[in-house]
């Protein structure tokens, strides 16, 4: 057994199943170890081009990949029929180790979290930056080197529109959300209006509930 082979061989069955996305990150951190010798760029991009091309576009692949009528070893044979002779030994090995797994069905969300784990790995990490309207270049590179400066990371911009925010934008960096939208500005201040006027009441009734002279 090749050493990036024995990499993919550590990831074992996964016994329980809290999540998807952690169980995908779980075997995109695996093959990032065992493509890290010979470059997980090369790797991911091999990865990508079979999910794009190969798997979403050839008829019945992508459905023999998340049947749970066929058995794993047909599915390993098809991978050493068809795949195998075309992919790297890699990317090879690792889609036998799915298919032992019962995990084909994660190809796609295992790749987007590679390449998430990449980024970050190389001192990257991707922000979503939401605004009312579409940001222009000049708006974007603002915001970048100002992230830039206060992170400990390179930031990857991630734009998206949403016009329920009137103005500003919210920017959110993993579970954090900043939110400096108009939206969100009108909304705290009515809030504080509201207290403001809750406190009123209260004093109110406090005064006049309080007997001359006390």
């Amino acid at each position: 057994m090749s050493d990036q082979k024995a990499d993919l061989a550590r990831i074992g069955s996964v016994m329980e199943d809290p999540s998807a996305q952690a169980i995908a990150r779980t075997y995109a951190d695996a093959l990032l170890d065992a493509a890290s010798a010979g470059g997980t760029e090369s790797a991911l991009e091999e990865l990508g081009s079979f999910v794009d091309d190969v798997l979403l576009k050839v008829a019945g692949l992508h459905e023999i990949f998340n049947s749970l009528v066929i058995g794993r070893d047909e599915k390993i044979r098809l991978i050493d029929r068809v795949i195998a002779p075309r992919a790297s030994e890699l990317v090879t090995n690792f889609l036998r180790v799915l298919a032992r797994h019962g995990r084909l069905d994660l190809l796609p969300a295992i790749l987007r979290e590679a390449r998430v784990r990449d980024e970050i790995r190389r001192g990257r990490r991707r922000i979503q930056v939401i605004s009312a309207r579409p940001l222009d270049a000049q708006a974007e590179s603002r915001i970048r080197t100002r992230l830039a400066e206060s992170l400990p990371f390179e930031p990857i911009l991630e734009t998206q529109v949403d016009p329920s925010l009137l103005g500003g934008i919210v920017i959110r960096v993993g579970d954090t959300v900043y939110d400096s939208s108009l939206a969100m500005r009108i909304k705290q201040l009515r809030e504080r209006l509201k207290q403001r006027s809750l406190h009123e009441i209260q004093s109110g009734r406090d005064r006049f509930g309080t007997p001359e002279g006390d």
